[in-house]
């Protein structure tokens, strides 16, 4: 078991890392995770080459308050509001019409963009201390099992990667659920932890 306070050092030095480009795997509620700057586009295509990643897909972020959405989403969807309430921190990842100017390799071209706030303690404080969005994408070669482990991190990706934040194992099973808004209500967009049933009823 890890000690937060033990691993402050740590988590400062991976803030340092990510700020200058970097890319840091830490771990979730469910699985280990890459975190890039969102903003840096440079950082963007070296996780992408990393997770050998198509660019059709987007990338999630993580942020520690909802303060933070300001910085990624245009608006925020009524609907989601008791959501966010509810669920965060926890493994539901909302997705949120984007803000003008986000770099096309975190949307995917989409027009929107994927926040949660995690419930794991070390992401919490990883986030908290970068005091900004961070990537979330999973730890994983694309079309590989996600990492739940340094062991299995150092598996799939060798050295490539700039620091591992070593929590022990993550949890496994289902990852975040994803959902986004339309006109006609809530639409699950990837099965999660949470069902969709439990969101409507919320």
């Amino acid at each position: 078991m890890f000690d937060l306070e033990e691993i402050t050092s740590e988590l400062a030095r991976a803030v340092a890392v990510i700020k200058r480009g970097g890319v840091v795997a830490f771990p979730t509620e469910t699985y280990y995770g890459l975190a890039v700057d969102p903003f840096n586009h440079k950082a963007l295509q070296r996780l992408f080459s990393i997770k050998q990643r198509p660019v059709i897909k987007p990338i999630l972020t993580l942020i520690s308050a909802a303060s933070q959405l300001s910085c990624l989403a245009a608006d925020i969807p009524p609907l989601f509001s008791p959501l966010m309430t509810r669920y965060w921190p926890g493994p539901l990842t909302l997705v949120f019409p984007a803000r003008p100017g986000l770099s096309p390799l975190l949307t995917a071209g989409s027009g929107t963009v994927g926040a949660r706030i995690s419930s794991h303690p070390v992401a919490q404080a990883l986030a908290r201390l970068a005091a900004a969005p961070i990537t979330a994408t999973s730890a994983n070669i694309s079309g590989l099992s996600p990492a739940l482990s340094a062991a299995d991190i150092h598996e799939q990706f060798g050295n490539k990667l700039d620091m591992v934040i070593d929590a022990g194992p993550a949890a496994g099973g289902l990852g975040s659920t994803v959902v986004g808004a339309s006109q006609d209500g809530l639409v699950m967009l990837r099965r999660g932890v949470v069902s969709l049933t439990e969101l409507q009823d919320v």
